[in-house]
């Protein structure tokens, strides 16, 4: 599941494990890192590891669903790089991180941020970051996709409940 943050990922994880609960759920990666700090490019490098490990371990498995995926904290550190906030250095290894990932990945499924169904965030969840990664997010599966290296790329739009419909059928359950 890929998308900024405050894009409605968590619920739609939350109904998906609910009507399939025979799905292991990769929890936030952020929940396994150990950082007071707020989020920036160390943190989101962090994640990334974190999100690779996971999908490793997880390869072959076929009834897994993760929280976020390794392409987010790419899009999250084109993200800073954009807003002026960025490194150089980690942009290039999250790269080559999130592409040698992708072979562990059968589906990504983008909740991109929907005006109609719009989630506020305070001041303190970054709202111009959350702004610029969705955009960021959308760039670098549009470059993968033009490599031909990305999985199938689903993006979920409308209600909760359309979105679940949508990640069901992508995923060959209805």
């Amino acid at each position: 599941m890929s998308g900024t943050h405050a894009s409605g990922k968590s619920t739609l994880i939350s109904d998906f494990h609910a009507a399939h609960p025979e799905y292991a759920v990769l929890g936030d990666p952020f929940d396994d890192i150990e950082s007071e700090a707020p989020a920036g490019a160390a943190s989101f490098v962090a994640q990334l590891r974190v999100t690779v490990s996971r999908l490793r371990e997880s390869a072959g498995e076929s009834s897994v669903i993760s929280e976020r995926g390794s392409i987010d904290f790419l899009a999250y550190l084109t993200a800073l790089d954009a807003l002026g906030r960025g490194d150089d250095t980690l942009l290039s290894r999250a790269q080559e991180l999130v592409e040698s990932s992708m072979a562990d990945v059968d589906l990504i499924a983008v909740v991109p941020l929907d005006p109609r169904h719009a989630i506020a965030v305070p001041d303190d969840e970054d709202p111009e970051l959350r702004e610029a990664m969705g955009r960021a997010l959308l760039d670098v599966l549009d470059d993968l996709e033009r490599a031909g290296d990305a999985p199938s790329i689903v993006t979920l739009t409308g209600s909760p409940g359309e979105r679940l419909t949508q990640l069901e059928k992508a995923a060959g359950l209805c």
